[in-house]
């Protein structure tokens, strides 16, 4: 084997003594290098303490190339894996981990995993022994006495190297460099010194300053930093433009549990991150994985049917069958009030078998598919009173009541020919009807270009608002029970009661006063029930006990009308719009509320039996009547003043303006001819969030009606939304509405999922 000018000792070349020399030098070498291992501060891993010294040896003196900016970055180990005294680290003396963490380019390395999941990189700043001297004799045959260490080595794979060594030419590292095949990327991976000195040995031509690096391919520029920070400056190549910076990191509190040496020349800093953050190759992200797996359970639903004894009609707040067997009472129809359950069901309401899409309005008012609503004991019940019946494949409404069995229209008209001042879809336009049954009453009203609020318990009666909504007239299920009615103070125009069977004057008149709490001041309510002209026992005590609450209500009887038609009468009650009558009153009863609270409150606040003070300043909602119809609808209220500041953050009548403003034109440019919507199709419409209402305003035109939700969360703007004549609810959308299902052709959410942010 040719030796070159690495076989000269002490200047001179000799033939006969050679291996003499070098088995000297090399033994000399072995024992410095234990000598040097053992005073060390840093060791190797435990987990390669059972290889051999000439193994370990091997490990210590392995000379790594130095390699592009970009591909420069050192990992530590987990402080786990390293002993006492490789914890203090001292910045020099390196494992075989450490000095060559990218397997990839040493497959004679075995692969080591760091914690966090990455493959360590390439090791390759410079660096040489603590005693350069100790290791490299004067005359400067180190590198022949490793030679002859590092063929007693070649059992771990080197025996590839020296082959692939002897046979490739220089190649070029991504930074330009160059370098022998064998060390690094080549088949062989092997960085040992029997690869280098083989491949020098055939590289004649590589200059000095070259030949300096390899030697001195493990000396560290700059002191050791062994308080937990560690900076270390790596010798830059002569090839390279850029310079190398040295990264430091700092320990949290554990400088003894983990080694923080870390090497981050520029380039290669930002390399890291991109790599990190766009480019995993093969591998997936934690992140990433998990985001799948939401997305793949986002958009892959397994629903499961509502298995429910009310089947198709399953209205999860009223047929929460565990909450109402836990209920102490029924005897004020709690089981009939709302009883949402903790977690909203996730279950799905099947249809009706049969069903078919809903008949279209106007003709719905009069009949519906029998399949979309198939119920019949109504029919059995009510027939011979013109609420409903069977007729084929249909239901039909030929628009009467109990009150009405002539018709509703014909009702409707004794009314206002009773009470002029009630003048239908003028002065009087919004309306409560309580008990309404099927709603015929309502659903007539808008003949006379009048909304009303339509409202039945489900009861044994079977489906009533159901009936209703089907046939395209306003409805809620809900109940005068316990709690006040989900609407504001001195909203509704007029409130009616045909035969509704609620005990107005028991318990302190506590029902009766809600609706006080609701009418607006100088409003009417209708009450055309048998005790009104009927002389049985029973209805003689009603009319009785109810003309003494009235009277203590200081509600005026306007009239009572006889309708020969229907045989039936009303007695018409109207409202104050002053306090004198209050203050006159011999006694307290029922009392006047407190001011402190607040008519206004109606989520789920229980009855009280006391009357609120009619408004008298005429900049308060209620002092005065709103403009008639349909001025109303156009027109700020007149307490909305410049000081308030809208929803919207202008003053609040512009605010209003500005809205309206803004639906008008949304719908005219948009929603009649640019989403596809049939509004032939379109009668019963949800405004999810409907702020002053300008939604249900620039709907006016059509053949629909708009049931306005103002969230609980929300500015409470629902007493604007009546002022301008339309009406509303509200509710609280981390709970069901209060409907039955299949209720509405179109839901409108402008930002309500943003908005929101609960639950």
């Amino acid at each position: 084997m040719a030796l070159g000018k690495y076989s000269r000792v002490d200047g001179r070349r000799s033939t006969t003594n050679y291996c003499s020399t070098a088995t000297l030098v090399a033994f000399v070498a072995l024992c410095l290098v234990g000598v040097w291992m053992m005073t060390s501060s840093s060791v190797v891993p435990i987990q390669n303490s059972d290889v051999s010294t000439q193994e370990t040896k091997d490990e210590v003196k392995q000379q790594v190339v130095e390699s592009n900016d970009s591909d420069t970055r050192q990992f530590e180990d987990s402080s786990g894996d390293l002993t006492d005294d490789a914890k203090k680290g001292d910045g020099v003396s390196f494992t075989q981990d450490e000095k060559n963490p990218n397997p990839q380019d040493n497959p004679a390395v075995p692969e080591k995993p760091l914690e966090n999941g990455l493959e360590e990189k390439q090791e390759k700043p410079e660096e040489k022994p603590i005693n350069e001297e100790e290791n490299k004799p004067e005359d400067g045959s180190t590198n022949e006495a490793e030679n002859g260490e590092n063929k007693s080595g070649d059992g771990e794979g080197d025996s590839k190297t020296e082959d692939a060594n002897s046979d490739s030419g220089e190649t070029k590292t991504d930074g330009g460099e160059s370098i022998a095949d064998g060390q690094g990327d080549s088949e062989g991976g092997s960085v040992e010194k029997k690869s280098e000195l083989d491949d020098s040995e055939k590289k004649s031509d590589w200059d000095d300053g070259e030949k300096k690096s390899e030697e001195n391919s493990f000396e560290t520029k700059d002191g050791d930093k062994v308080d937990g920070q560690i900076e270390e400056k790596v010798e830059q190549n002569e090839n390279k433009d850029s310079e190398q910076n040295s990264g430091e990191r700092k320990e949290d509190g554990e400088a003894k549990e983990q080694v923080s040496n870390e090497v981050f020349p520029s380039g290669a800093q930002s390399e890291l991150l991109n790599e990190t953050t766009t480019q995993n190759g093969a591998f997936l992200t934690q992140a990433a994985e998990s985001k799948k797996e939401k997305e793949s359970q986002q958009t892959v639903y397994s629903w499961k049917v509502c298995n429910v004894t009310a089947g198709p009609d399953y209205i999860p707040c009223l047929d929460n069958l565990r909450a109402i067997k836990s209920l102490p009472s029924t005897k004020h129809y709690e089981h009939r009030e709302r009883h949402c359950p903790n977690e909203p069901p996730t279950c799905l309401v099947s249809l009706p078998e049969g069903y078919k899409r809903p008949i279209e309005w106007p003709t719905s008012r009069d009949k519906i598919w029998y399949y979309n609503v198939p119920h019949t004991k109504l029919a059995e019940i009510k027939g011979h009173q013109n609420w409903v019946k069977v007729a084929g494949e249909f239901l039909t409404f030929p628009g009467g009541g109990t009150q009405f069995k002539h018709g509703a229209l014909h009702y409707i008209e004794f009314i206002e020919e009773s009470v002029p001042d009630i003048a239908w879809g003028k002065r009087s336009r919004v309306v409560l009807d309580v008990g309404c049954g099927v709603a015929s009453f309502g659903g007539y009203l808008f003949d006379k270009d009048v909304l009303t609020m339509s409202f039945a318990p489900k009861d044994e009666h079977e489906a009533q608002v159901q009936f209703a909504l089907e046939r395209g007239i306003p409805g809620i299920s809900a109940v005068m029970g316990t709690k006040r009615l989900p609407f504001p103070a001195m909203v509704f125009d007029v409130v009616h009661c045909a035969r509704c069977r609620v005990p107005w004057h028991i318990e302190g008149g506590k029902l009766l006063l809600e609706l006080n709490r609701v009418l607006r001041p100088g409003g009417f309510f209708v009450w055309s029930a048998t005790p009104v002209y009927q002389k049985l026992a029973d209805d003689v005590a009603i009319w009785n006990a109810m003309t003494e609450l009235m009277k203590s209500m200081c509600w005026e009887l306007v009239v009572i009308k006889r309708d020969v038609v229907n045989r039936v009468a009303a007695a018409i009650y109207k409202k104050p719009t002053s306090n004198d009558c209050y203050e006159k009153r011999s006694q307290n009863e029922p009392p006047i509320c407190a001011d402190s609270e607040d008519a206004n409150a109606a989520w789920n606040v229980p009855l009280q039996a006391c009357m609120h003070k009619v408004p008298v300043d005429t900049s308060k909602r209620g002092s005065q009547w709103p403009e008639l119809w349909p001025a109303r609808l156009d027109k700020a209220p007149y307490w909305l003043t410049s000081s308030q500041v809208g929803v919207y953050g202008r003053a609040a009548p512009e605010d209003f303006t500005a809205d309206y403003e803004h639906w008008k034109r949304v719908v005219a440019k948009s929603y009649l001819n640019g989403v596809g919507i049939s509004w032939s199709s379109v009668r019963n419409v949800m405004d999810m969030r409907a702020v002053y209402g300008g939604f249900a305003a620039a709907l006016r035109d059509l053949n629909v009606w708009v049931m306005n939700v103002v969230s609980i969360d929300s500015p409470d703007t629902l007493p604007i939304i009546y002022e301008r004549g339309l009406f509303g609810i509200y509710h609280n959308w981390c709970e069901s509405f209060n409907t039955y299902p299949r209720s509405y052709d179109l839901l409108h959410a402008d930002h309500i999922f943003s908005k929101t942010k609960k639950k």
